[in-house]
């Protein structure tokens, strides 16, 4: 039943609208066809990726709020209240951003799953109104074999991922920091997640991407530089906002 729902919805319609992609695209070019897929797709969900990337955005820069509510000695119910009030005054819902990659999870894992499970045009798979193209091209530009492991897709995976992470929102640090301090446990495994995201998490890309196929690749390479343009876009749109006002 769940795999039933699975292909009808995700599954067979990403797999129909890449066949129809081949189709169209001279040469039969999967690998063209593969980054046009993963780019429409993310349009579709780029007003979701957007209102997630801006609320984590919001969040951090409420950052030094929070920290001032923490360190007040208030107790903890009071603490709730004023970060409560805190969101309210600023608009800000600390867990839309969550439930909004939640929402986009099962499209972009049905996506990676198109390009992994192989490309593979099947009539039975496929609508009455689009047909198996007659032409198939798996030489990505006439260059690289995407039916096949491929070192330089994958190293660009690696590097495409550390962009990513390099411009995700960061936490904004607090000017007035009193050096004998510790930090809290939130303020180190927020610093380890963003170390690792950015240092050790591209080396992992790499790797699974090298034990996959170069489709597969392909396909990171494209997410990844559509979140890194994206962020960089909202990071333009909250500085003009803030000049603005």
């Amino acid at each position: 039943m769940i795999s039933n729902i699975w292909n009808a919805i995700l599954y067979h319609p990403l797999l129909n609208a890449l066949a129809f992609l081949v189709s169209v695209i001279p040469g039969g070019d999967v690998g063209v066809a593969v980054i046009l897929l993963t780019i429409l797709v993310k349009i579709a969900l780029f007003p979701l990726s957007q209102k997630s990337i801006e609320s984590q955005a919001e969040m951090n820069l409420l950052t030094p709020e929070l920290n001032k509510i923490k360190n007040s000695g208030a107790n903890k119910e009071e603490q709730a209240r004023l970060t409560f009030e805190l969101y309210k005054k600023h608009k800000v819902n600390p867990f839309s951003g969550c439930l909004l990659v939640i929402i986009q999870i099962p499209v972009i894992f049905a996506l990676y799953y198109v390009f992994l499970k192989g490309i593979n045009f099947d009539n039975s798979f496929l609508y009455s109104f689009v047909h198996v193209p007659e032409k198939i091209s798996m030489v990505f530009l006439g260059i690289i074999d995407i039916s096949k492991k491929s070192l330089v897709l994958a190293i660009l995976a690696g590097v495409s991922q550390y962009l990513q992470a390099h411009f995700m929102p960061k936490p904004t640090q607090p000017t007035n920091t009193n050096s004998s301090s510790t930090p809290s446990f939130q303020e180190s495994f927020t610093k380890s997640m963003n170390m690792q995201m950015k240092y050790v998490f591209p080396f992992i890309i790499t790797f699974i991407a090298y034990s996959v196929s170069g489709a597969v690749a392909l396909y990171w390479i494209t997410s990844n530089l559509f979140m890194v343009a994206q962020q960089i876009y909202v990071k333009k749109e909250k500085t003009f906002k803030t000049v603005i006002k």
